[in-house]
């Protein structure tokens, strides 16, 4: 797949105009837009996110040179954040060959279900992101992944402690009930349980990583979970040690992908205090990081497109 063009840039843009009642952004700089191959698969994405507009959406992924983009809708509370499921559908219509769609529903809803399974049987190739206050184990998730393996859907969900999907240490237990299912584990206790001996109070732990941690130890174990490198907790995990993280990275090749969950309007941190567009720092340090150019394309895109079924 290749890289946006001006017009097709343009053309996506003005699409996503048809979908947002905002003013569209001015068009990208030559530098922005290239005529060099993508190999970028975005695998965590969100509409409106902040506020950011479909424009501008648009704008960031052909900064980065992504050639296709995952959007994970809002649900429940979610969605005084993020665009919901017809958000992201009407998105995805203007441009069916760069957007893949998921669904979501707030999975303590009683209409979780049959929500999810009206769209997982239109034009939804997945569930996520499952970010609720239920236990990961528990009935509600239980009949959401039960979903999944119906429709042999992969679901990605959202770790934080006593916040979202409670009780990462019985998610193994999951994994081993649920084999036929494919898993994407995200967000802060996910990706701060790369070392052993984690406070799981702490968000964004730093410093030397203790090996032997929980997450480290499912992606070895269980064939069917995936991490989602996105947002600042996938960024934090693989710059707070480089020694730890280009093992880590080196060995569980196979089982990460990348997503940006970054909610900046130009990929150049424009807003952020910081000035720094997480998922372009990201993607720099997963390039410093991984061994070969191979194993960079098998997280930023491969491992992604084996998942969607598009490899």
């Amino acid at each position: 797949m290749r890289s946006l063009s001006r017009r097709t840039f343009l053309a996506a843009a003005a699409g996503a105009a048809a979908c947002s009642s905002d003013a569209p952004v001015t068009e990208p700089t030559p530098e922005s837009v290239t005529e060099t191959p993508q190999a970028i698969l975005d695998f965590h994405c969100h509409t409106l996110h902040l506020g950011r507009t479909n424009e501008q959406l648009v704008a960031h992924q052909a900064a980065l040179d992504v050639g296709k983009t995952v959007l994970l809708p809002g649900a429940g509370w979610l969605l005084g954040r993020i665009g919901g499921n017809e958000h992201c559908a009407e998105l995805a219509k203007t441009n069916p060959d760069h957007f893949v769609l998921f669904a979501n529903a707030d999975s303590a809803e009683d209409d979780a279900v049959a929500t999810l399974d009206t769209w997982l049987k239109g034009d939804a190739h997945g569930i996520g992101e499952q970010k609720f206050k239920v236990p990961v184990d528990g009935k509600e998730m239980r009949r959401i992944f039960d979903l999944a393996r119906e429709h042999k859907a992969p679901v990605l969900v959202h770790f934080e402690h006593e916040m979202y999907n409670l009780g990462i240490q019985n998610f193994a237990k999951i994994l081993g009930e649920y084999h036929d299912v494919t898993f994407l584990g995200h967000a802060q206790t996910w990706w701060g349980n790369i070392g052993a001996d984690l406070d799981q109070t702490d968000m964004y732990p730093t410093g030397p990583v203790n090996p032997g941690g929980l997450t480290d130890r499912l992606l070895a174990d269980y064939p069917n979970i995936y991490g989602d490198l996105s947002a600042g907790s996938g960024r934090n995990a693989i710059t707070r040690e480089a020694d730890f993280a280009r093992g880590f990275v080196e060995r569980h090749q196979d089982k990460l992908v990348w997503g940006s969950d970054c909610p900046c309007p130009d990929a150049k941190g424009t807003g952020r205090s910081d000035h720094k567009c997480v998922a372009a720092t990201c993607l720099a340090a997963l390039k410093n990081l991984a061994p070969s150019d191979e194993v960079y394309k098998k997280i930023t895109w491969g491992n992604g497109a084996k998942i969607l079924g598009i490899a």
